[in-house]
């Protein structure tokens, strides 16, 4: 599968790392081509990975996943084009943390709305799906980092949509059992406010290798 991705920090380059791995071919996408992270990227990742504009990256993704900074997410899903985002699943990694007063950071958007749910409705032919965005970029590529049946949740309105980023998510390392379904796109609230808890508990316990499991 050609997958384009958004974002050329440490979540960015995890995924598409582990996208190539699995045997995807990737193009990493920034605001201009010939970026030095992405260009270090692609020549570490070898073959199979490229790196471009986001425009470039968005147009040559089957899939397209969002791993740019939510404060600028829509500014860089802009650049890449409504039109190469159409009809496409976006995977919505990003959380809209606002570090403007410093840290811990608080959330640029929340209760009412989700940043999901704006991008969703700022590009209504894409297919927005929110997930991976409640673990550090270690663990969204090798659960295994973190011992038990820990979770994710999904969020999205299209189905097929869903379908492919559990497929995606199980190359990952994450069986369907272990990916909750929340419902539609407006379900992205709660795991995108539950960033100010995940940020209080990577304090507690002074690493960012956890996760939450589901008891019944």
């Amino acid at each position: 599968m050609k997958v384009g991705v958004l974002g050329t920090g440490n979540v960015g380059q995890s995924i598409g790392g582990k996208l190539v791995e699995v045997g995807h071919e990737v193009t990493m996408g920034s605001r201009e081509a010939g970026n030095e992270k992405a260009v270090e990227w692609a020549d570490a990742a070898g073959e199979g990975a490229s790196e471009g504009d986001f425009a470039a990256a968005a147009s040559f993704g089957e899939v397209v996943f969002n791993c740019t900074a939510g404060t600028a997410s829509l500014d860089a899903l802009d650049a890449a084009g409504a039109d190469n985002l159409a009809g496409r699943p976006l995977i919505d990694v990003s959380n809209p943390l606002d570090f403007s007063r410093g840290m811990p950071p608080t959330l640029a958007i929340s209760n009412t709305d989700s940043l999901a749910e704006r991008i969703q409705a700022a590009f209504p032919e894409a297919r927005v799906v929110k997930t991976l965005n409640t673990v550090n970029a270690g663990v969204m590529v090798d659960p295994g980092q973190v011992g038990g049946d820990h979770v994710l949740f999904l969020s999205g309105d299209d189905e097929e949509a869903k379908r492919v980023a559990l497929g995606l998510l199980g190359e990952f390392g994450w069986p369907g059992g272990r990916v909750v379904d929340l419902g539609g796109i407006a379900t992205a609230r709660g795991p995108e406010m539950y960033l100010p808890l995940w940020l209080g508990m990577m304090g507690a316990l002074g690493t960012p290798q956890f996760n939450i499991a589901i008891q019944r």
